[in-house]
């Protein structure tokens, strides 16, 4: 048995990436959401932020998704 370190490699380097990828995307969602509640208690429009939000965790979403996709096909 021959085991192929190139691929073994790419495969947890291209893991690492997007796992390292979505932990900061969906952190940049929360990040959104605290901004969003912190404007709120000052009295300031907070639309970008919790549309910044929802936009990272629909990013995170369809990140998922895609990943569900590629193991079931």
């Amino acid at each position: 048995m021959k085991i192929d370190w190139a691929a073994l490699g790419s495969v947890f380097g291209v893991s690492l990436v997007v796992t390292v990828a979505l932990v900061a995307l969906f952190t940049l969602g929360i990040t959104g959401l605290s901004r969003r509640e912190r404007a709120a208690e000052q009295g300031r429009s907070a639309a970008l932020a919790l549309t910044g939000a929802y936009a990272c965790f629909a990013a995170c979403a369809a990140a998922v998704g895609y990943g569900i996709y590629l193991i079931m096909a």
